[in-house]
């Protein structure tokens, strides 16, 4: 039997922004715009659900003002709580990009994997920080220590990848060696140089390493930083590098798709790039 998987991404824009709000009221409307959009998901039978990078707040990290550090929470905590009770209403696995607050001081760009029951099965956390012109993001979060985990759902054995990581083919190898079925990339990242890379680099993980990739995006411009438009277009692709389906540039959105996690053995087992890798010299070259 095809092993079909039903899974959705959800695009959102910022409904509050700084100055409109105290920063529990931002992050409280983010929670509440998306909740009718997970509803959606879980009605339409989704199966694997996965939101925006830091989905709870704005992307904040083109300044730096440490009030922001007042929206990390721990993992988990009470928003990986609250999603974990439409996981069990809808039997639904939902990756959820947050803000991580480990300890006083020792914050993350993370993302929790929650599975069809609700159950907490582990996070990831961001391994390559940027830190460059309206991507302050060293400020705001330490490099993730927990290497490149690859979490068996329900449905399917997940990883993920988060925004500026997808710059790095090393980490996208280690979750295909890990035995990821699909890596999900939350991301925030505006127009420029970055949107030809968008539809570039993830295909070509998948491609490299025999999985889907499920790519999300936010969208609309967030004040009162203004560095530009975040332009949505958050896709799926497939084993063999193909865009199957496409979100729009500048809409809220959930796209929904299916596919058949069989294309995985099907592709691997043409091109036998798996038979072949070599992943016992990566460490010599590594060491050079």
């Amino acid at each position: 039997m095809p092993r079909i998987i039903k899974s959705g991404l959800i695009q959102m824009s910022l409904p509050k922004t700084e100055g409109e709000g105290t920063i529990k009221e931002i992050m409280d409307a983010m929670i509440q715009k998306h909740i009718p959009y997970i509803e959606k998901a879980g009605e339409q039978g989704v199966q694997i659900l996965c939101l925006q990078e830091i989905f709870s707040t704005p992307y904040f990290c083109p300044g730096q003002d440490a009030k922001w550090y007042a929206s990390a929470e721990s993992v988990p905590g009470p928003t990986t709580d609250l999603m974990a009770t439409y996981a069990k209403k809808y039997n639904m696995v939902i990756i959820v990009p947050i803000y991580e607050r480990e300890q006083a001081g020792v914050l993350y760009n993370t993302a929790a994997v929650i599975d069809a029951d609700g159950t907490y099965l582990g996070k990831y956390r961001k391994s390559h920080i940027p830190h460059t012109n309206g991507f302050w993001e060293k400020f705001f979060f330490r490099p993730g220590n927990l290497g490149y985990p690859v979490f068996q759902t329900k449905y399917a054995k997940v990883g993920v990848y988060i925004c500026y990581d997808r710059h790095f083919p090393e980490g996208a190898r280690c979750l295909g060696l890990n035995g990821a079925e699909i890596v999900y990339n939350p991301s925030a990242t505006v127009a420029g140089l970055s949107q030809y890379l968008w539809k570039l680099e993830q295909p070509a993980h998948a491609a490299a390493n025999g999985y889907f990739m499920g790519c999300i995006n936010r969208v609309g411009e967030e004040k009162p930083w203004s560095i530009g438009k975040f332009y949505g277009s958050s896709y799926f692709v497939d084993p063999r590098g193909q865009i199957f389906a496409q979100a729009s540039e500048d809409k809220d959105e959930l796209l929904v798709s299916e596919f058949d996690l069989d294309v995985i053995d099907e592709v691997r087992s043409t091109w036998q790039f798996f038979r072949d890798r070599r992943p016992e010299t990566y460490g010599k070259i590594t060491e050079l």
